[in-house]
């Protein structure tokens, strides 16, 4: 086998250049509803919009049978609050998957760290910051913090909460850690999907004074004495291990308990093997009934 044939295709997973397609040719996946118009966050895509135009473009997939026809995967308030204002088309992102479940499972909901790069870009395209400040509905000290939010955050602690919901403070506090224990919290924080300042402020008060960066103050917590201190960075450290380990065998656990669920649910769907464990062994079948009816739910 030669070097090329080991070459592996990636798929792209969008077309390369924005389309500038007709809002007639784009068939939404729902109706956006005037109680849904009435809403704040509506109001604010829509403030945005008017102010510094549409900075994330809608996303489409083609139809399989009509290639000038597509689906909207993403987008369908932005694109409601276009044809309030008179527009008929806009420059969309074509997807290459035109299954929505799968796009939107993977595409970040204006979480902290999207909503610091959309600030970003908007200001990189020349829209003052004040501009931008009442098009967000937040005063001009709110955005500029949003802007720096990740001064002093490693790439990797920001990739782990790209697509989380943090609360703004909570990224001031990981600013007290070194990349490490940046990463460290990061990984924590999603293992026990917390996001909360109360919790980031725990993994500081379990940080050691090592861990932390130089122009950090002093960790003064009333009620908290040293002991219990090296005990909570003792215990953060053992919890991060099982975190890890849980995740190298999270897959794989569970592909075999739902194989294990398949087959039991199949044994049971088999007349003469439920009567025969019924005769025979009567403690076994209502687990296994448990196990089958457990699946249902969580389909």
């Amino acid at each position: 086998m030669t070097p090329k044939d080991e070459e592996q295709t990636v798929a792209a997973a969008f077309e390369r250049k924005l389309l500038h397609i007709p809002f007639a040719q784009i068939a939404p996946l729902y109706l956006v509803t005037p109680q849904k118009k009435a809403t704040v966050k509506y109001k604010q895509i829509a403030t945005t919009i008017l102010e510094t135009g549409l900075v994330e473009p809608i996303v489409v997939a083609r139809d399989r049978q009509d290639p000038r026809a597509f689906t909207l995967l993403d987008g369908h308030l932005r694109l409601e609050v276009l044809k309030d204002h008179g527009q008929t088309a806009a420059k969309c992102l074509v997807s290459t998957d035109d299954e929505a479940f799968t796009y939107n499972n993977r595409i970040s909901r204006l979480a902290t760290i999207q909503e610091h790069k959309m600030i970003l870009r908007a200001l990189t395209l020349g829209v003052p910051e004040d501009r931008l400040a009442r098009a967000l509905n937040i005063n001009l000290k709110t955005l500029q913090e949003k802007r720096r939010l990740l001064d002093g955050i490693c790439e990797e602690a920001a990739e782990l909460l790209k697509d989380k919901q943090v609360a703004l403070t909570s990224f001031q506090v990981l600013k007290k850690m070194k990349p490490l224990r940046q990463i460290e919290a990061a990984r924590l924080m999603v293992a026990m999907n917390k996001y909360t300042i109360n919790y980031v402020r725990s993994l500081l008060a379990a940080t050691p004074d090592r861990q932390l960066v130089a122009e950090a103050a002093p960790k003064k917590i009333k009620g908290i004495s040293r002991e219990q201190l090296d005990l909570m960075e003792r215990e953060s450290a053992n919890l991060e291990r099982e975190v890890r380990l849980v995740e190298e065998s999270y897959g794989a656990d569970h592909l075999d308990l739902v194989l294990a669920r398949g087959y039991i649910s199949k044994l049971l769907s088999n007349a003469r093997i439920a009567r025969y464990l019924s005769q025979h062994h009567g403690e076994f079948l209502p687990e296994f009934e448990k196990i089958t009816e457990t699946g249902a739910l969580a389909s």
